[in-house]
């Protein structure tokens, strides 16, 4: 009897934790933009103050893709155009995942 509430105390325990660990659906939808012959994905990861992420795609590491360009200002152009509102760049920084997160000042 003792063994029999044991597993379901921890099958109780384990059936929280599993509800806990779901998957959260993102409140800001990311939005593709077309940078320099690049694809680049922007979305809002802080409201306060009002942070954004650019992430490249990488186009399956094509070797034959277009020419090479600067990334940071591919990113600074990807959140303009993805917010219409102007990059404080000295916010801005890059993971060591090559994505690049700013602050952005609309007005």
């Amino acid at each position: 009897m003792f063994l029999r509430g044991t597993i379901l105390a921890i099958a109780a325990a384990v059936g929280l934790t599993a509800l806990d660990a779901m998957p959260v659906a993102a409140k800001e939808e990311t939005r593709s933009v077309f940078v320099m012959s690049r694809t680049w994905a922007v979305t809002q990861v802080s409201e306060e103050p009002v942070i954004y992420r650019a992430t490249r795609d990488n186009n399956n590491l094509n070797p034959f893709g277009p020419p090479p360009r600067l990334r940071t200002i591919q990113a600074i152009a990807a959140i303009q155009q993805a917010t219409g509102c102007k990059v404080i760049v000295p916010s801005m920084y890059q993971n060591i995942s090559g994505q690049f997160f700013s602050q952005v000042s609309c007005g």
